[in-house]
């Protein structure tokens, strides 16, 4: 497993994958798809790909 180096891409997958549990939480549609979207991205910018 590979980490990103930079510490804003770091802080800003650290941001996503919060936001998006968080948002979680909430009920909607749309906004559980975002959420989930969110979770994806910060995953991925993690793993540096």
């Amino acid at each position: 497993m590979r980490f990103t180096k930079n510490i804003g891409f770091l802080l800003l997958a650290i941001w996503l994958i919060l936001s998006g549990l968080f948002s979680l939480l909430s009920i909607g549609g749309l906004g559980v798809l975002l959420a989930l979207l969110a979770i994806a991205a910060g995953i991925f910018i993690l793993l540096g790909r």
